[in-house]
């Protein structure tokens, strides 16, 4: 086999390597499109709205935080 047959072969596999991922990409934005269509079509995309229920946050004592963080300090020195 000669470079130049090896070189003609390596464009040829070059060029088919990026024909096949640029129409797997052009099949992806086509099916994500497709999939964009649908939920909009069916209303999935809409948020229901959602009762007012105040979050539970829990209580932080900061005197504690730092008091440990005084600590920390202290037992490293």
């Amino acid at each position: 086999m000669t470079i130049a047959e090896m070189l003609n072969q390596s464009i040829i596999l070059t060029l088919l390597g990026m024909c096949v991922v640029f129409s797997f990409l052009v099949i992806l934005i086509i099916c994500m499109n497709g999939l964009r269509l649908f939920v909009h079509a069916t209303g999935l995309d809409k948020e229901e709205p959602k009762a007012d229920v105040p979050s539970a946050a829990p209580a932080v004592d900061q005197k504690a935080i730092v008091a440990a963080i005084a600590t920390a300090l202290h037992e490293k020195q």
